[in-house]
């Protein structure tokens, strides 16, 4: 295998290589650098990139393999998002608002530096994360690998930008309303936001008031399952992804929050992969059941409005933030308080109510998106109400199994006749990451999707 084709290899492909002797460390990561140095000052993918420790580590990485140790990520190149502490750097949640280093790496970089994975750099996100683009004025538009017109999604959108053009093995992104389904979604990978807890978020705590998870955005489901096996230690999730049980699929293309329209290519995906999950042999039904009630979007806005506002209180210089961020902080705070108690007060109501079609089926399958990938500057041409409202309706599907935590992916489902990547959703019960695993390995050994590179990244 070349370079070129380790680089889009994957993370577990890649830990194969490397443990075989096919590949050195210093090579497979040198040759990631090689192509960020190339690549990323048009696609912005990269906050920061560490180019001398990274390679430090990869030579430190084949020292110990020569020595005859092992690790399931040693040697492996990975990204993280920049909302996730890394020691001696400031971490950013995408503004250029915070001064105050951080004391010790995150729990997650962490367990990915005892794995033995190569950090090779920071990936941007939208400021305090709050859109489904990754677009700032100060830091420019990171730009989807498949279209330089279009956005990969946000709020995790450098990760999934890294993670397509072939810079890194995999990343890890955060997920408070569809932060790596979005993105995963705009790229054609596979994104998981695992169920609230599973993967530690510390040094920080209830972030989002418990909405936000840590999770990987990879090219191949076994990627993702290696990763959260690192993450989460003492489980199995590789396990699942070779399974063959046959699962009861539930259908839904009952959007959150009513007249919101879903674009044909977008359904299309949906039901083409029904129909997939059928002919696999899986009990499909089309259950377009009550999930809801019809004020369940605008107790989510109070939410998310609210943790606008506690997200910029933390900041060292909020008045650093774009105007617009500040605009979204300004309506959180013009919310009375008793109007947040109420919203966060909904969550064990509303979780019970959504997880009753898990009572007769084991996994659900929705768009990710109503539409395809946003185009660069799209939102920003809107007022922000306006902005908010169009970013509600196109990731209508995600932000419930946020309060609800539930595990849930988005899978690539084809393009669109313009090449434009299309995904769909799949969640599973309360911490069933294996029935989530084991459809989307079903779905991916089917109707393969990682043949497919980005033109433009050779």
């Amino acid at each position: 295998m070349d370079l070129t084709d380790a680089c889009f290899a994957g993370a577990a492909r890649q830990a194969e290589l490397l443990r075989s002797g096919a590949l050195t460390a210093r090579d497979l990561v040198a040759e990631c650098l090689r192509r960020i140095d190339r690549h990323d000052r048009a696609l912005n993918a990269f906050r920061i990139v560490f180019t001398d420790r990274a390679l430090a580590e990869a030579e430190h990485a084949d020292a110990r393999r020569a020595r005859g140790e092992d690790a399931p990520l040693l040697g492996v190149p990975v990204a993280v998002k920049e909302d996730i502490a890394i020691a001696g750097l400031p971490t950013t949640k995408g503004t250029a608002a915070v001064d105050t280093t951080a004391p010790a790496d995150a729990e997650i970089v962490r367990r990915l530096r005892d794995a033995g994975a190569v950090i090779v750099g920071r990936t941007r996100m939208p400021e305090l994360g709050l859109w489904p683009h990754t677009e700032s004025t100060w830091a420019g538009a990171t730009r989807n690998p498949w279209s330089p017109e279009h956005s990969p999604g946000g709020s995790s959108g450098g990760s999934a930008a890294a993670v397509a053009a072939g810079f890194v093995g995999a990343a890890i992104g955060t997920d408070g309303a569809g932060s790596i389904r979005i993105p995963s979604a705009c790229t054609g990978l596979f994104g998981i936001k695992p169920q609230r807890d599973h993967v530690p978020l510390a040094p920080d705590r209830d972030v989002w008031n418990g909405l936000v998870a840590a999770g990987p955005i990879t090219r191949h489901v076994a990627d993702a399952a290696l990763l959260l096996d690192v993450l989460v230690p003492g489980t199995d999730h590789t396990a699942a992804v070779t399974e063959q049980r046959t699962l009861r699929v539930a259908v839904s293309l009952r959007t959150w929050g009513r007249g919101i329209p879903v674009d044909p290519e977008a359904r299309d995906a949906v039901l083409d992969t029904a129909g997939l999950l059928a002919d696999l042999g899986h009990d499909v039904t089309r259950v377009d059941l009550d999930q809801h009630d019809l004020t369940g979007p605008a107790w989510f806005a109070v939410r998310y409005l609210h943790c606008a506002v506690t997200t910029e209180q933390r900041l060292d210089r909020p008045d650093r933030l774009d105007a617009r961020t500040r605009a979204v902080a300004a309506l959180g705070r013009s919310l009375p308080a008793p109007v947040v108690r109420a919203a966060l007060a909904r969550t064990a109501k509303l979780t019970e109510h959504a997880n009753r079609i898990f009572a007769d089926h084991d996994v659900l399958l929705t768009p990710a998106l109503t539409r395809p990938p946003l185009r660069i500057g799209e939102l920003g041409r809107l007022p922000t109400i306006a902005a908010l409202l169009a970013a509600a309706r196109m990731t209508t599907f995600l932000p419930l199994w946020n309060v609800t935590g539930n595990p849930a992916a988005a899978v690539p489902a084809g393009h669109t006749r313009t090449g434009l990547p299309l995904a769909v959703q799949l969640v599973a019960a309360t911490d069933d990451h294996a029935t989530v695993l084991t459809a989307a390995g079903q779905l991916e050994r089917a109707r393969p999707w990682t043949d497919r590179r980005p033109p433009a990244y050779p």
